[in-house]
């Protein structure tokens, strides 16, 4: 009995790649949109509070706009690399069925 490969099982395998991309994208943009959101926290600080310390709290608003932006950079390139390495392995499965 020859065993056929599964193209059912090969083409849930690449849907499930592209929803794995585009959720790593989602998760950038959700990166970059914080990050924003921080930045405009210390734009707004030095006009909306009248404190001695406000340039204190923009410096960290600021810093922190950065760090969060730098973070959705590394965890997207991170991601992008582990699913690329993935999609390399579909349609493999002939070598599993013709051993």
């Amino acid at each position: 009995m020859t065993n056929s490969i599964n193209k059912d099982l090969i083409l849930r395998e690449r849907l499930a790649l592209q929803r794995t991309t585009l959720a790593n994208q989602t998760t950038l943009l959700a990166f970059l949109r914080t990050a924003m959101y921080f930045a405009v926290a210390g734009l707004s600080t030095h006009n909306v509070l009248k404190i001695q310390n406000s340039l204190l709290i923009e410096i960290g608003f600021y810093t922190s706009s950065v760090v969060i932006l730098v973070l959705g950079i590394i965890n997207f390139w991170r991601h992008k690399k582990r699913i690329a390495q993935n999609r390399k392995h579909i349609g493999d499965y002939k070598i599993a069925y013709y051993e």
